[in-house]
């Protein structure tokens, strides 16, 4: 077994829905390892965060808040979008966690999803809430929609 889930981590490559669409994240998937702020249903919807500074000065705190979180790397950086990826400690599965900077909307809207599996016991809203709590206090936003 342990073999299976580390091969799965290993091969897992990254989503063609990463990046923004038409200016926006992808859904969520229909499984529950996913959570987005631009979701409805509540198995997948959690609050945005505020876009209350410029866009350049809110994706540095983004950038500040994460590099205080273990096993983060960024993989892409853009004017209104980040993406990281994270790695859980034992079996190196990764989720992708991206930001979209919406000046126009004053929100920063996240998704954060598991590449593999079916259920993340929470770990993609622990992790979005983590980041939130590692943020100025103006740009934390609502913890729900």
């Amino acid at each position: 077994m342990l073999v299976i889930f580390a091969v799965l981590s290993f091969t897992a490559k990254p989503p063609e829905t990463l990046g923004l669409h038409a200016g926006r994240l992808a859904p969520c998937p229909a499984t529950p390892n996913c959570v987005s702020s631009t979701a409805t249903d509540p198995q997948h919807a959690i609050g945005s965060f505020a876009l209350d500074r410029s866009v350049g000065a809110a994706r540095e705190e983004l950038r500040r808040a994460i590099a205080k979180l273990p096993r983060a790397r960024l993989i892409t950086e853009q004017d209104d979008y980040l993406h990281f990826e994270f790695r859980s400690l034992v079996f190196r599965f990764v989720d992708d966690v991206e930001f979209h900077l919406d000046e126009q909307a004053k929100r920063i809207h996240v998704r954060s999803a598991s590449r593999v599996g079916h259920s993340d016991l929470g770990v993609n809203r622990r992790r979005v809430e983590m980041i939130r709590t590692q943020l100025p206090a103006a740009m934390r936003g609502p913890t729900r929609p």
